[in-house]
């Protein structure tokens, strides 16, 4: 008996949620109400199913057994029996109801945005993720960390010791705790996903098309998520990162955010140098253009043409500017990016690389908008 009782014991140590979620092998229950609710159903379907198995399975194995033929067993020979199919006909019902009643009530609840204390509107791109608070005036782009894009072109040593290596980005999205957020997702090209596990929330983000899903997160930290739909080139490129912080450090966030909004809105209406506009432009140009382009800018012919030498970066910029702004076939467009920020990156295609184009300026892109 003993023997048994430690079996057991073993079992049940080796199912534990705690084992699960140290392994990687369960859901997480993550840190709002939803992402738990969703986890308690995800089990409660999963110990069903156990059970389920264990009665269908026990009986086959044990009548396979028991009556197998060398024992002499028989076959009983019967046509029919309407109590039989009755009683496994109205079991699964019973069952499919009883999981049906709590699945609804997740769905329910899962889809209700009403209750919403302020919204985040997300854009997908290829390859970033926009964030716009519309109350509160901020908009930004988040991209993939330098870290991380450091790391994918270095050794596999590097990417080992790389921090949070393809899960971490160089602007966190920031939200207050213990408010119910609404999302607005939607993209500016094909279609992402934008997946953050710990809040429960897995949403299309479609061209075209707004999709909504909400958390209230009661646990202050940092959590991360990834595009969860394959997107392109670099689709293993968009992680989601948030700061969960108290509502004191957040309302410190929209004021610094928005103070640096003004900033960069005076600095659209100024006449930049053309030095200031280069050494803007080389860091805009890595974290937004040398995926494709190579930080070189040689490229990837003939899908990602060579920066170097090209007819658009040498030739008028208001083709140039347009390309940028509006994109064209695989070029996604950058309307996203801020008068100076376009500015910037254009001078630095049509004057780096060996280009010999002219000077762009943010009211020049302003104009073309």
């Amino acid at each position: 008996m003993r023997k048994l009782a430690k079996v057991v014991a073993s079992v049940t140590a080796l199912t534990s949620t705690a084992v699960f979620s140290e392994y990687g092998l369960n859901m997480t229950k993550g840190v709002t109400s939803i992402s738990r609710d969703i986890y308690d159903l995800h089990m409660m379907v999963f110990w069903v199913c156990v059970v389920i198995a264990v009665i269908v399975f026990g009986a086959m194995f044990y009548s396979v057994f028991a009556h197998r033929k060398s024992k002499g067993a028989v076959a009983s020979q019967f046509h029919e029996s309407t109590k039989a199919e009755i009683l496994w006909t109205l079991i699964p019902i019973v069952i499919l109801i009883g999981m049906a009643i709590p699945a609804t009530t997740t769905l329910i609840d899962l889809e209700d945005t009403s209750k919403a204390e302020m919204s985040v509107k997300i854009t997908g791109h290829q390859w970033k993720w926009q964030y716009d608070y519309p109350k509160e005036g901020i908009s930004f782009i988040s991209n993939l960390s330098k870290n991380s894009k450091d790391a994918v072109n270095g050794t596999p040593e590097d990417r080992n010791n790389a921090n949070h290596y393809l899960l971490d980005v160089d602007k966190r999205m920031v939200l207050p705790v213990n408010t119910s957020v609404r999302f607005l997702i939607t993209s500016n090209d094909v279609i992402h996903n934008w997946w953050m596990p710990a809040f429960g929330v897995k949403q299309d983000a479609n061209p075209g098309f707004i999709n909504d899903a909400w958390a209230k997160v009661d646990e202050i930290g940092t959590y991360r998520g990834q595009c969860a739909e394959l997107c392109g080139k670099d689709h293993g490129f968009m992680p989601i990162v948030v700061d969960v912080v108290s509502k004191a450090d957040y309302a410190k966030w929209v004021a610094k955010e928005q103070s640096a909004a003004a900033v960069a809105v005076a600095s659209a209406t100024k006449t930049w140098t053309k030095s200031e506009l280069m050494a803007k432009g080389k860091n805009i140009y890595e974290t937004n253009c040398a995926g494709c382009h190579k930080i070189d800018g040689s490229g990837m012919p003939p899908i990602f043409p060579a920066m170097a030498g090209s007819t658009i970066a040498n030739g008028q910029a208001a083709e140039h500017m347009k390309l940028v702004l509006h994109g064209k076939g695989g070029m996604p467009a950058f309307k996203m990016l801020g008068d100076a920020d376009l500015a910037s990156v254009i001078t630095y295609e049509r004057n780096g690389f060996g280009n010999t184009g002219s000077v762009v300026q943010p009211s020049d892109i302003k104009s073309a908008r």
